[in-house]
């Protein structure tokens, strides 16, 4: 008999309900108040979302002072766009209402030490901390995503929508998870994936619904998601809806929430590095936001540019210090003809990635309806979104010129 052969690669994704991806909705939203005010707002404003109480610290520096009303209509404002708007068919007890929100705000003023390194009087802006980041691409999707956390994605983006047009029956706290089967580790290396072999979601239901009635709604929403026919066969996969029976009662009420929580979601799911910080709470200058979205550029264009399968580019800088102390490139041997060595080389004599260089590329101190806003970001993923600035294929003719 034939054992058949199987090398698994697993990533999840939770939806804006998530009480981490609430904390962190909430504090870009502050972030995008400020900044829209005041584009040198310096913010890093932590949330704590717990039972009905919402706490707010950190530090901030900026000219436009929000009063304690002003905290509360953000945090209100946010839950309600989530689909914590009280009007659902769920509870105060099963999951949060607006009106019962407590919010508690703990802001400091930034450190002068750290201000001083930061706004320089040359005009260049100095990393807001010192640190590591890492982008990643990968051709295995459209979008140059791994393709476990592309197609959790897809899934959340398709249980969550349907929860908020249809808050009689699901909620917003949603998780899901999607392993791929890539046959053999080769087949991983070379960015292969064969087929999708497990599908998890778990959706809270009103109490009024059966378990089967819910399985069957939700495997419907899986069917209809647009999954890759070549990777998934409705039939052929193992699927787990709401897997312990019943999931009613959720959100904050039952599980507490923080920001930074969920950087493997946020990025690439699992399939590579993470740097040592989170992006929500933050504005341009902290190097852990930014650093992350000029390494995701750097990469996505160089895989696009079809110099490699996969790529990772690793930035790191020093507190009050404008240029990077390193960069690498590294295609885990999978360039086509330009090694990591000269990629890594070209890199560091072509773009400038200081903090400013950034911000100017991608509009970061300009968030807005009209380009992106941060809060946005915060809910749908750091990196992977189309739209984003920072996903533009706008170096791939640059790095096209490297081909030997």
């Amino acid at each position: 008999m034939e054992i058949q052969s199987h090398y698994l690669f697993t990533s999840e994704v939770v939806s804006p309900g998530h009480p981490d991806k609430c904390a962190d909705i909430i504090a870009d939203s502050i972030v995008d108040a400020l900044l829209i005010s005041d584009k040198n707002s310096r913010v890093a404003s932590e949330v704590f979302v717990a039972g009905k109480h919402i706490i707010i610290g950190g530090e901030v520096n900026t000219k436009q002072i929000l009063s304690f009303s002003d905290y509360e209509k953000i945090v209100k404002d946010a839950l309600a766009k989530i689909g914590y708007d009280g009007k659902s068919a769920f509870t105060k007890e099963q999951c949060l209402h607006p009106d019962e929100v407590k919010v508690q705000v703990l802001l400091n003023q930034q450190s002068s030490d750290i201000n001083q390194g930061v706004d320089q009087v040359s005009g260049e802006i100095g990393a807001g901390d010192q640190g590591i980041m890492f982008g990643f691409a990968s051709c295995e999707t459209a979008d140059f995503m791994p393709a476990a956390i592309t197609y959790a994605r897809m899934l959340c983006d398709k249980v969550y929508n349907y929860a908020l047009k249809h808050n009689h029956k699901l909620g917003v706290d949603i998780k899901t998870q999607v392993t791929i089967d890539y046959g053999t580790k080769q087949n991983f290396e070379e960015c292969k994936p064969q087929k999708i072999h497990t599908i998890v979601v778990s959706a809270p239901s009103n109490e009024a619904m059966s378990i089967e009635e819910v399985r069957t709604l939700i495997k419907g929403l899986i069917d209809d998601t647009g999954l890759p026919t070549e990777l998934y066969d409705p039939n052929n996969t193992i699927i787990h809806i709401n897997p312990t029976g019943r999931y009613v009662n959720h959100s904050s009420l039952h599980d507490s929430g923080l920001t930074g929580r969920k950087l493997i979601v946020d990025s690439f799911g699992g399939y590579a590095p993470i740097g040592g910080g989170a992006q929500s709470s933050k504005d341009y200058t902290k190097v852990d936001r930014s650093g992350l979205y000029a390494g995701r550029w750097i990469a996505k264009n160089i895989v696009a540019a079809g110099l490699a399968k996969k790529c990772s580019v690793q930035l790191s800088y020093a507190i009050g210090v404008a240029k990077p102390v390193s960069i690498s490139v590294d295609t885990f041997g999978t360039y086509t003809s330009v090694s990591d060595d000269e990629l890594s080389e070209f890199v560091i004599h072509t773009f400038s990635l200081t903090p400013r260089w950034i911000t100017e590329k991608f509009g970061l101190d300009k968030p807005s309806e009209d380009t992106f806003l941060y809060a946005d970001v915060a809910a749908r993923g750091q990196v992977g979104q189309s739209d984003y600035p920072w996903e533009k294929l706008d170096a791939v003719e640059l790095f096209k010129t490297l081909k030997k």
